[in-house]
């Protein structure tokens, strides 16, 4: 027997939706299945391996009997269960929690239906990988990682194998496959003997084969051929195998392993953008089941619903499919795109449901509304005190049918002090004195429901506030001062302290020379400007904003005790936006909210933040916080970027609410809105057009989005510590309700409270079996940070003590009192909790 090894892994990459639907992505993997059953029974010593958690749902649901024969297959180690994740994801768009989610679903079925535990994650086709991955694979029962891209050409490595360490210390051994995933169909062996002459030297490789794509994995005429190949070479062992038989012989010579402590990044970077619709409603989703989770778990804690396991389990598989890196990174067809848009709806309905059962159950011990009383719950969801802005909306029992007055509203809060409101227009447009948009800063204690009251009172119409008009937009909050053009409708100064944040002609929208492909297979960067979005004339306006005559493109819409808003109109091309800064009367952060109305083929729309800070940029990535060098190169953060002053003193943040994409260049940031690829335009050799040119090809993205951003800044170390709740404050924002309590039960007490606000509380929910509640805490930060936990379990109170960017899982015993560490599987670790 040689010494030399090749491991032959055979698989069958199958997309669930592509260029097809998820009801042919399903057949294909049925008949996909039934033949790799059949040639593991037929060829002697054949292994087939494959992953992904919801095709072997598919086939247990649709062909049971073929399951079963799978199932029995494992039990005899004649098929592999290879990487154990629900799907292949984007890996770098989804949260660090959705990551978790992965691992946590995919394993817990397989371990659950084939008593297998797969040791390598395995991510083939994904177009790039965070290195928050590396952290969230070790601490869920990983050693190693499989992935294809990016390749050589795009990401240079120390080597193809080579340790991976991610942001906290955690490792993997990883593997980059250079060869891909696919082989065609009756040149298995071919490929096997060129891997072989370009690999002379090697003791031991790993090679995969199988058709891909569209189901297909092995063939006859490949095993027959590839039997023919390990009789005839007698120089190399050439073995059908699995992902963890190669990787056991890594380990054992890990310490010779080069070692990479980065992304791994870049590839398709026109997928940071790309399909941005559906980039909005998966981030909202996301969003939504982390918010629902806390509410569900508070309300199960005090004993006022069970907590909804199964609408809960349902809507995370929902988030789970939308993150197939065909559909989150935006390159499937448009009826691939409707049908994960359809999914993530059915998600976001069934949170809503439970979010709402959740809120209601919490008004226990509330008293009843007095007479003249519009009681407001406001709930937070976050394990520390809040001060936010919250807009509602509300109506008295009838419309106020007095013309000579105007009704106008009045808060108070659970003490009975004035809270300053402002009335701002409404969402509807039936123009009575009745329906009420109001704003007002917020103080909500940690996990718990706070209770306002509105009242009433007339006042004579003409004393209804209307925003003044001045001649210059000045403003000063106390903290920050703000300077918006009215030639431009540009932010011209953004100054907190003594430091201007940003230079003059901020919030410029560029338009920046694309392509049809929506990867973006071909670049790194969208730097080539084909120009700018203007402010319209006023006639021009008055046609876009619908009203009768004209109207002056920038002006003070909104204006009280809370906030300013500033309108101004733009176009380009074909295309308008409708952008509003919302000013605080106090504070440092701004809102720049901007409704797009997209209709310009083959381009990308950029939103330019022009500033002097030229130190370290920093952003948000999955459980990790990245350092970005790179110039005039597309890259990818997540919910906040933070650029620091060149002596490090002084830093603006900027949060958004659903985008990702960026670049940077010397005293400018670029953030990524949109693109208008063709759907699923693949480039196909060097000299061809992506799209038939003999008929219109609908584009992605024409029409209306919306996207929202928070500018705020100040004391570089103070921004640093504060953004990342602040971010986590806008995705899982306090839901507000007028509702009247029934004036019974006994009231709820808070669920868990921290008393490190640094400390994220990343996760609450109960444990996917047991009676247990699941405490996800992260340290967002470069040095260690502890805290204190109290929980709604009488007596449980507890010290915890994060390392610089470590996860740590917690699990309480719901009988028992007991806490303990866990692993991201939630199995326990020796490691009690510190009282």
């Amino acid at each position: 027997m040689s010494e030399r090894i090749l491991h032959l892994v055979c698989n069958s990459h199958i997309d669930p939706v592509w260029l097809w639907e998820w009801e042919e992505g399903l057949a294909e993997t049925l008949a996909t299945f039934r033949t790799a059953v059949r040639f593991c029974e037929a060829f002697d010593g054949f292994v087939f391996c494959h992953n992904e958690a919801l095709l072997y749902q598919w086939t247990e649901e649709h062909e049971p009997a073929l399951f079963a024969s799978i199932q029995d297959l494992v039990a005899r180690d004649r098929w592999h269960i290879m990487g154990g994740w629900y799907v292949q994801p984007d890996c770098n768009l989804p949260c660090g929690e959705a990551f978790v989610r992965q691992c946590l679903v995919g394993k817990t079925w397989f371990l659950d239906r084939f008593s297998r535990e797969p040791r390598v994650a395995v991510n083939l086709d994904p177009f790039g990988h965070t290195r928050g991955l590396v952290q969230i694979l070790a601490k869920a029962g990983y050693t190693g990682y499989l992935f294809c891209r990016p390749d050589r050409a795009f990401l240079p490595l120390p080597g193809d194998d080579f340790i991976w360490k991610g942001y906290d210390g955690s490792t993997v051994i990883a593997h980059r496959a250079p060869d891909h995933y696919n082989s065609r169909r009756g040149e298995a062996a071919e490929r096997i003997e060129r891997w072989l002459s370009e690999h002379p030297g090697i003791s031991e490789g790993m090679l995969l084969w199988g058709v891909g794509n569209h189901g297909g994995g092995p063939s006859a005429a490949d095993l027959g051929a590839i039997a023919a190949l390990q009789g005839e070479r007698t120089d190399i062992d050439i073995r059908h195998s699995t992902p963890e038989a190669f990787f056991s012989s890594l380990a054992e010579r890990r310490r010779d392993l080069p070692e990479h402590a980065a992304g791994l990044n870049p590839w398709a970077v026109g997928c940071y953008t790309s399909m941005a619709e559906v980039k909005e409603r998966y981030r909202r989703l996301e969003n939504s089941l982390f918010l629902t989770e806390k509410m569900a778990a508070h309300a199960a804690l005090n004993g006022l619903v069970d907590y909804p396991r199964d609408d809960i389990d349902a809507a995370v598989r929902d988030m789970l499919f939308a993150s197939f890196h065909d559909i989150l990174p935006g390159s499937c067809t448009v009826e691939a795109m409707e049908q994960a848009l359809r999914r993530m709806d059915h998600g976001l309905e069934l949170l809503a449901r439970i979010r709402t059962r959740a809120f209601f159950s919490l008004l226990a011990g509330e008293p009843q509304a007095q007479p003249d009383e519009l009681p407001v719950f406001v709930y937070n969801p976050h394990p520390v005190s809040v001060r936010c802005p919250i807009q509602m909306e509300l109506q008295a029992a009838e419309p106020n049918f007095d013309s000579a007055s105007y009704r106008m509203p009045e808060i108070q809060d659970r003490k009975g002090s004035p809270v300053p409101v402002q009335v701002e227009k409404e969402s509807s447009s039936i123009r009575d004195d009745h329906r009420k948009r109001i704003v007002f800063t917020a103080d909500l204690r940690p996990s718990s429901l706070t209770r306002y009251s509105v009242r009433f009172r007339q006042i004579p119409v003409n004393e209804r506030p209307f925003p003044e008009q001045p001649e210059e937009l000045h403003f000063d909050t106390g903290s920050a001062h703000l300077t918006i053009n009215r030639n431009t409708g540009l932010l011209d100064l953004f100054r907190i302290g003594k430091t201007d944040l940003l230079s003059p002609g901020a919030c410029r929208f560029l338009v920046m020379r694309d392509d049809a492909d929506p990867w973006g297979m071909r670049v790194t960067s969208f730097t080539d400007t084909a120009g700018a979005f203007t402010l319209m004339s006023p006639e021009e306006c008055g046609r876009a904003a619908g009203v009768e005559g004209d109207l002056a493109p920038v002006r003070i819409i909104e204006s009280g005790p809370v906030r300013t808003i500033v309108e101004a109109l733009f176009s380009h091309g074909s295309s308008a936006i409708v952008l509003r800064y919302k000013i605080p009367h106090e504070g440092t952060e701004v809102e720049v909210e901007a409704r797009v109305h997209w209709a310009e083929p083959d381009r990308m729309l950029k939103l330019s933040l022009p500033t002097p800070l030229s130190g370290t940029l920093l952003g948000q990535t999955a459980y990790g916080v990245e350092e970005y060098h790179e110039q005039e190169r597309e890259l990818v953060a997540q919910k906040w970027l933070l650029q620091q002053s060149g002596n490090g003193k002084q830093a603006l943040s900027v949060i958004n609410d659903r985008t990702w994409g960026f670049d940077r260049r010397p005293g400018e940031l670029r953030l990524s809105l949109l693109r208008s690829p063709a759907w699923a335009g693949h480039p196909v050799g060097t000299n061809r057009l992506i799209t038939e040119q003999d008929r219109h090809t609908p584009r992605q993205d024409q029409g209306c989005r919306m996207f929202r951003f928070w500018l705020s800044g100040g004391d570089a170390r103070e921004r640093r510590a504060a953004v990342e709740f602040e971010s986590r404050l806008k995705a899982e924002y306090p839901p507000a309700l007028c509702c009247f309590p029934p004036g019974e039960g006994t009231g709820p007490v808070p669920a868990v409270t921290l008393s490190n606000p640094r400390v994220q509380l990343a996760a609450m929910k109960f444990s996917e079996k047991g009676n247990r509640l699941i405490l996800r805490l992260f340290n967002p930060l470069e040095t260690a940070e502890s805290t204190r936990i109290a929980l709604p379990v009488p007596g449980k109170r507890f010290s915890a003590t994060l390392a610089a960017f470590e996860i740590q899982t917690l699990a309480i015993d719901l009988e028992s009192g007991e806490a303990y560490a866990t692993d991201l599987l939630e199995r326990r670790l020796d490691k009690g909790m510190r009282p």
